[in-house]
């Protein structure tokens, strides 16, 4: 069964096309300032996108009328479980609609319902696991003032992927096993996974848990509060220094963590300090979330790029491994993600669910 993956982001797309599970194709295709010019917003840029994907697959010539599936990355839609969803009209409405955010993304599963529908034989289209999963359970939510709940935003396509691989690897179900996934990128993310629902995680885009290489994770809320009002900075660029300009590149004017790591090896002491740094706020997350599965934890899954650092995989691995065993998984591979998810969805492995 041939899966073409689709991973719109806001100045490329990405395309992969899988045989079964297996990748025969993957490009990235870039868009510049120019050709987006022309567009108001996301939705717009859907013909010139759906056009491009189309173009690139003939040049590979890839018979698209040979395509089982088409799977595109979930956009940003109502806090909804984590799974393999259907493309429907319901679905594309709510993405066209923005109501719930504008992002690239949002594109995904537009593009991989309007190529399905044109081939000779409609076949199906899906998103799996965009970042609004939503299982938290309700003593989760609960912040410290009922104005400012805590919500889910998070890896979700690379947390459930993992977690599934993992459990295959050993002959299980993710559903009977408690885990911590922590995923280590851009953004931060350390979520309790019990029994195949991620019931606690951090915000990892808002100002919640770890640092990472360019988002603050959480702040002393009074001295920030401070901050705010001091008429130093915008509303617009506080939320600037939250995700985008905090972190690693606040301290050492660089969220390249490979150049950061290879500083500190060289005998850089504040890059060391700031990494370190990292990997115990990570350790700390991973400590309290173990807590919410009441230590009963099979085992702690650490991937995302920053995973394939040897130095962050020590010193994490050194704070917790008290904790349970910890399986590593570096990088981020969202196509691959993508397409186990339509494959595991046709074959019956994971439900095929309604938005």
């Amino acid at each position: 069964m041939k899966i073409l993956a689709i991973n719109p982001g806001s100045t490329s797309t990405k395309i992969a096309v899988y045989d079964d599970k297996n990748e025969i194709f993957t490009k990235t295709l870039r868009h510049t300032v120019e050709e987006l010019a022309p567009y108001k917003n996301i939705i717009e840029q859907f013909e010139f996108r759906k056009n491009i994907i189309v173009e690139a697959l003939k040049e590979q010539n890839i018979d698209i009328e040979e395509l089982g599936a088409v799977v595109g990355r979930g956009g940003l839609l109502k806090p909804i479980p984590g799974g393999v969803y259907r493309v429907s009209d319901e679905l594309i409405k709510d993405l066209k609609s923005l109501e719930y955010g504008e992002h690239a993304s949002n594109l995904g599963g537009i593009l991989a319902h309007a190529i399905a529908n044109e081939l000779k034989n409609e076949v199906p289209s899906f998103i799996v696991d965009p970042v609004v999963v939503d299982e938290l359970q309700e003593l989760a939510r609960i912040s410290g003032h009922p104005d400012v709940p805590r919500i889910s935003i998070f890896h979700a396509l690379n947390h459930k992927a993992v977690a599934h691989r993992y459990a295959r690897s050993i002959g299980k179900k993710y559903e009977d096993l408690n885990l911590i996934v922590a995923h280590l990128g851009g953004g931060c993310s350390v979520g309790a996974h019990a029994k195949g629902k991620v019931i606690d995680v951090n915000n990892a885009l808002n100002g919640d848990g770890p640092f990472s290489p360019e988002r603050t994770g959480g702040l002393p809320v009074g001295a920030f509060a401070a901050l705010c009002f001091s008429g130093k900075y915008t509303h617009a660029e506080i939320n600037k220094i939250i995700a985008g300009k905090g972190g690693m590149v606040a301290y050492v004017g660089s969220n390249d963590a490979y150049k950061i790591e290879l500083a500190a090896k060289a005998g850089d002491e504040k890059a060391k300090l700031v990494l370190e740094a990292l990997a115990y706020q990570i350790s700390k997350e991973i400590g309290a979330v173990s807590a919410v599965l009441c230590g009963k934890v099979d085992q702690i899954i650490v991937t995302g790029g920053l995973a394939k650092s040897d130095i962050m995989r020590d010193w994490i691995k050194e704070r917790v491994e008290f904790i349970a065993p910890i399986t590593f998984y570096p990088g981020e591979d969202e196509m691959q993600a993508l397409a186990e998810g339509a494959f595991y969805a046709l074959n019956g492995e994971y439900e095929i669910k309604n938005y």
